[in-house]
């Protein structure tokens, strides 16, 4: 078994794995939504195109999703009214109760390989995990949910 999938087996009792994004599939989404993935992310989803655990929610969203979520919560003309605007997060996965989870992006960039929560109920952005391994272990955690 993968790397990725060895630790997402080890932390989530239910976990399901997708098969492994096509290459041009994540330069699809680099493309896309304007921004280059960190390295774990990539590597996550060279080896599982997503995957979901916690009763079937999409904790790492597919490369397509990751795509079409970004964009639905950018251009949403309702969330405009709502919201800060979400140009600077990358969001990547869900934690099942509304609550979405992303890197943060500046100036076009990920520079750091942080995940931060955003709440859906408050519109706040806080810091979550220190990367992708930290956040598939927190978000495990149901002291940290």
């Amino acid at each position: 078994m993968t790397k990725w999938g060895t630790l997402l087996h080890r932390v989530f009792q239910d976990a399901e794995l997708s098969d492994p994004v096509v290459a041009k599939d994540l330069g699809g989404v680099e493309a896309a939504l304007g921004v280059r993935l960190p390295a774990d992310l990539s590597g996550c989803l060279a080896e599982t195109n997503g995957a979901s655990a916690l009763y079937g929610t999409a904790i790492l969203w597919s490369a397509a999703e990751i795509v079409e979520r970004n964009r639905e919560m950018r251009d949403t003309e309702d969330f405009r009214d709502l919201y800060m605007p979400f140009d600077a997060l990358l969001f990547v996965g869900e934690g099942g109760n509304g609550d979405l989870f992303g890197y943060r992006v500046l100036v076009g960039g990920i520079k750091w390989p942080d995940l931060y929560r955003w709440d859906h109920e408050d519109d706040s952005r806080t810091w979550f995990a220190r990367d992708l391994e930290d956040y598939l272990r927190r978000l495990a955690d149901p002291a940290v949910m």
